[in-house]
């Protein structure tokens, strides 16, 4: 396993690109046109927007687009300096190989600060006939709306379940990987239309050898099986505390999480049980204070056991 597979399995052009569609149709259009404003791609970790801008890079540019293309992280190098320096000396020398113009990917933009994004602004009207620029995000929020209004705006949806499901079915085949269907639908669930998160997590369960099957899914992207979960809830509906504790006890230790951890398995879980609406929205409410409270930094362990309380109260109280 030399290869990291998001690497190995990523998109080569806009065609092979999977669930995004309505965003790869029109960046086709700016392939066949030759030309394109620069744009804004903004939505969730993991659907896509670094695979898309390389993908048209590749097809607008063709052998020459590593030279005409340049990645920067604007996590990494947030500040007004990287925008004066390593942008304007990029943007300023002549597109390779006839092309038209160039392109510059920020990758992470909303994580420049405001000067820089104001000194960004200037840049990008200034070397417009030669560069282009992508910024990707996932907060389009945290874009100044000078920059969003020099932008064509693509908005990434999540991955669909059969989408992840078909693209790691499509690896485990290449991979010759040994996988149990349902282990397989647990990534799915995990992924939550992430697909990079899918495909990593794929990955580190394949190089335990064996085959893999839903406990190992489940220990290796740090998660608890959410079955054990709702299993911890039901017990204390059921108004066994100890019981419930002993199971949270189990589940922490066995999955190795934190309080945030469980606390947003156990908001998931809530969906699964068998009582009212009225029910579920108290849960609801009283699981936001418990989490707000264990942010602020409360003792996880009595919060969470504070909310298994409350649990057996409210399964007492509808028993009778």
């Amino acid at each position: 396993m030399k290869e990291i597979w998001t690497e190995k399995y990523r998109p080569k052009n806009l065609d092979e690109v999977i669930g995004q569609k309505h965003v790869t149709e029109r960046l086709k259009a700016y392939v066949a046109s030759r030309n394109m404003p620069h744009l804004l791609m903004t939505g969730p970790a993991g659907t896509g927007k670094t695979t898309c801008s390389l993908a048209m890079a590749r097809e607008m540019f063709g052998d020459d687009w590593k030279g005409n293309f340049i990645e920067l992280n604007a996590s990494d190098e947030r500040g007004i300096d990287v925008v004066r320096g390593k942008i304007k000396e990029f943007a300023r020398t002549a597109p390779l190989g006839g092309a038209e113009f160039k392109i510059i990917f920020m990758d992470e933009a909303d994580a420049l600060t405001s000067d820089a994004q104001a000194a960004l602004r200037r840049t990008m009207e200034k070397f417009s006939k030669i560069c282009r620029f992508i910024l990707s995000c996932n907060y389009s929020s945290k874009i100044i709306d000078p920059i969003q209004s020099r932008c064509a705006v693509f908005r990434f949806k999540p991955l669909s379940r059969e989408d992840v499901r078909d693209f790691l079915s499509r690896i485990v085949k290449e991979e010759n990987i040994d996988i149990e269907d349902d282990a397989l639908e647990a990534l799915v669930h995990v992924a939550r239309g992430d697909m990079r998160r899918a495909v990593n997590s794929l990955q580190v369960a394949a190089s335990m050898g064996n085959k893999i099957d839903v406990d190992t899914i489940y220990q290796t992207t740090g998660l608890a099986n959410p079955e054990e979960v709702k299993k911890m809830l039901e017990i204390a509906l059921g108004g066994n505390f100890i019981g419930a504790r002993d199971k949270l006890d189990e589940i922490m230790i066995e999955f190795g999480l934190s309080g945030q951890d469980i606390i947003r398995q156990i908001h998931s879980s809530f969906f699964e049980l068998s009582i009212g609406d009225a029910e579920k929205v108290r849960l609801m409410d009283k699981t936001g204070e418990i989490e707000f409270r264990i942010i602020e930094g409360s003792n996880e362990r009595i919060q969470l056991e504070a909310l298994l309380a409350y649990l057996v109260m409210m399964g007492g109280s509808m028993k009778h």
